[in-house]
């Protein structure tokens, strides 16, 4: 079970995003991270900003525990919270994808914002006893100058962001030094949008 209630209240500046603190069941996210790491489907995607190893769940058969936490109904779930969280409705469509960094990979400085297109997401971090020095720090910015920094989150095991996507949802992920990080990506879209489910692949 995803545990989005939990989430607290959202920061308004320099976008609206929050955190969740142990986000899943901690028997769920080892099952995940256990899974990401030894059975997962994973493809190399290289784009102009980022470089990570990723597939999406539309593409992959989770074993019976997992599939159970992302099924249609738990997703509905999902949305409602988003919905209450950030005052908007949304589609019954989300995206569901798994990225994977390694060592020497990074993200750079993005928004994520398309007209029309997703427009919240929920990043549930897995990873192992991660520290500073493996690097893959989560960094939000208050400008596009890189130096303008309000924000950096450690990838802490079992935990989330949520977070509006907008012209000024600037983020980046630092280099990776040293193991993977993981994460999965859930996509949110604007109620407007169709609600056919779609492959997709987004970075955070």
């Amino acid at each position: 079970m995803i545990l989005a209630s939990q989430s607290k209240a959202l920061e308004l500046t320099p976008f609206r995003y929050g955190l969740i603190p142990k986000c899943m069941e901690p028997t769920l996210a080892s099952s995940m991270l256990e899974w990401l790491e030894e059975g997962a489907p994973w493809s190399l995607r290289v784009a102009d900003f980022y470089e990570q190893h990723e597939f999406s769940f539309e593409d992959a058969v989770l074993p019976d525990q997992l599939a159970e936490a992302f099924s249609p109904k738990a997703l509905d779930e999902l949305r409602q919270h988003m919905e209450s969280r950030f005052g908007v409705e949304l589609s019954t469509r989300i995206d569901v994808t798994a990225h994977r960094l390694s060592r020497g990979q990074r993200i750079k400085v993005h928004n994520d914002f398309i007209p029309g297109e997703e427009s919240h997401r929920f990043l549930i971090q897995l990873n192992r006893g991660w520290e500073d020095a493996n690097g893959g720090l989560l960094c939000l910015f208050n400008s596009n100058d890189t130096s303008d920094v309000h924000r950096i989150l450690r990838p802490v095991h079992n935990t989330g962001v949520v977070f509006e996507i907008s012209k000024a949802s600037l983020h980046a992920v630092t280099p990776i030094q040293s193991g993977d990080r993981y994460t999965l990506v859930l996509s949110f879209f604007p109620r407007t949008k169709c609600s056919q489910p779609m492959n997709t692949s987004n970075s955070a």
